[in-house]
């Protein structure tokens, strides 16, 4: 019958010598074969021309899409950098506390009227502009012309600020929150009780500094009535003090009685004093048109 191949190998052979025609080590497929593979996918991607050692799939350019280059990682400039990381970085309670010392009262764990002035001219404003109010009120100062060390230290980390060049930079954010309707309001309720002193147990405010107080708040924006109301209250000394409700009520009233008094109603619950107001500026119109 049939014999095995090994059987029937010349003497000398081996089947671990043996190669096909495409195993030989000198055998090369010839070119249009390895072209064809190549584009139909099926060619060995790691076959190396014996000619050139180079790869197939490397010799031919057109297999590869390139990829676009990334841009470059934008660094950030000196100032930038410098902005960042002074915005990130924590407030120093230690810097607040060695700020409120040198304006401190000698006296008193306090910042005193002298202090003030002091602060005030670090800070390159007057005690008497509106944005030093602003932020009295910001560190909810209880009493004019004393700022407590609690009052100082809480404020200055609410502001985010521990030198007087970071409170300064505070002044844009301060003017523009109180622009606010709601945040103006708030802010004109806290100044009754900013101006009494407390010390004395002051319920009522004095009318000289309701006064001075009226002007400063709407000095920003000045309601039509303000004069007037001001120059009523200064012709008529026997009105002493100001009752709360009759200050909260006036930021109502100059909403609604517009540019004159036309449109107000006595009818309606409005403090007496109003009431005399608008009929003392009847009077003196009703004057002047006589006068014609």
């Amino acid at each position: 019958m049939g014999k095995c191949q090994s059987c029937c190998e010349p003497p000398g052979s081996s089947t671990e010598t043996r190669f096909t025609s495409t195993q030989r080590p000198d055998y090369r497929p010839p070119q249009h074969i390895i072209s064809k593979d190549l584009e139909r996918g099926t060619g060995d991607p790691g076959f190396t021309s014996m000619s050139t050692g180079k790869s197939a799939i490397a010799s031919d350019k057109k297999m590869f899409t390139p990829y676009p280059k990334l841009p470059p990682i934008k660094k950030h400039s000196n100032g930038e950098g410098k902005r960042l990381s002074f915005i990130s970085r924590d407030v120093s309670e230690s810097k607040i506390l060695a700020m409120f010392e040198q304006y401190r009262d000698s006296g008193e764990e306090a910042i005193l009227a002298e202090g003030i002035e002091k602060f005030c001219s670090d800070l390159q404003v007057n005690p008497d502009e509106f944005i030093v109010l602003v932020l009295a009120w910001k560190f909810n100062e209880k009493q004019c012309a004393k700022f407590t060390k609690e009052e100082f230290v809480t404020g200055c980390k609410a502001l985010k600020a521990d030198s007087i060049k970071g409170i300064q930079s505070k002044f844009t954010d301060l003017l523009n929150d109180v622009k606010n309707k709601q945040s103006f309001k708030e802010f004109y309720k806290w100044t009754y009780k900013f101006g009494l002193d407390i010390e004395t147990g002051q319920r009522t405010l004095p009318s000289d500094m309701a006064m001075g107080l009226w002007k400063l708040i709407f000095s920003q924006s000045q309601p039509p009535v303000i004069e007037q109301w001001i120059e009523f209250l200064e012709e008529h000394p026997s009105i002493r003090g100001i009752p709360r409700d009759t200050w909260d009520m006036f930021l109502n009233f100059v909403e609604q009685v517009g540019d004159d008094l036309s449109t107000y109603d006595d009818t309606e619950a409005w403090p007496s004093l109003f009431d005399d107001f608008v009929e003392y500026q009847n009077d003196k119109q009703n004057q002047n048109v006589k006068s014609f």
